[in-house]
């Protein structure tokens, strides 16, 4: 079969190639742009997604030394609740008749209560004074005149509390007799 060709339909087909080649061009360009902010976008959220994966390991490890903490906080509790109830039922089974307490005074007032002498004589040392320092009695200096000073008392069931073990002498009024 023949086919006369024109020259009018070779220009529409040559128009109508460089139309699709320009068209083509175009899109390219389009596609290339759309490829590109795609790449963008690609490494914002891959660099978003890195902090987050160090954001969240930091969190973990900071979690963790939380819960070591905590651990061993509540086993210092535990340890703590155990020896309160074994002092609770220690106390309970004896009578506190006649026991003595320390306290121990800094210029006269009150800082620690000791169950013994010797655990207050003891205690001292982390205030300063030596642990094997010579205690001598206060006399009758006022407490507040003593930087540290032990005083006993004893447990008086008749008024349900505590009062001192040695009281000190008194001094007539008025000096009459």
């Amino acid at each position: 079969m023949i086919r006369i060709v024109t020259q009018a339909r070779i220009a529409q087909l040559e128009h109508d190639a460089r139309a699709a080649y320009e068209h083509a061009r175009q899109t390219s360009g389009s596609a290339n742009e759309a490829f590109g902010r795609h790449v963008r976008e690609l490494y914002a959220i891959t660099d978003r997604a890195e902090r987050a994966e160090a954001t969240t390991a930091e969190v973990g490890a900071l979690l963790a030394r939380a819960m070591e903490e905590l651990s061993a906080a509540q086993q210092e509790l535990l340890l703590k609740d155990v020896e309160i109830r074994r002092l609770r039922a220690e106390l309970e089974g004896e009578s506190v008749e006649g026991r003595t307490l320390t306290v121990l005074l800094h210029y006269g007032e009150p800082h620690t209560v000791y169950a013994s002498r010797e655990d207050a004589y003891a205690d001292t040392a982390t205030h300063g004074v030596a642990p094997d320092a010579v205690w001598v009695p206060s006399g009758e200096r006022p407490a507040a005149e003593c930087e540290w000073r032990c005083e006993a008392f004893i447990y008086d069931a008749a008024s349900n509390g505590f009062r001192r073990a040695h009281m000190p002498v008194p001094k007539p009024v008025g000096e009459a007799a």
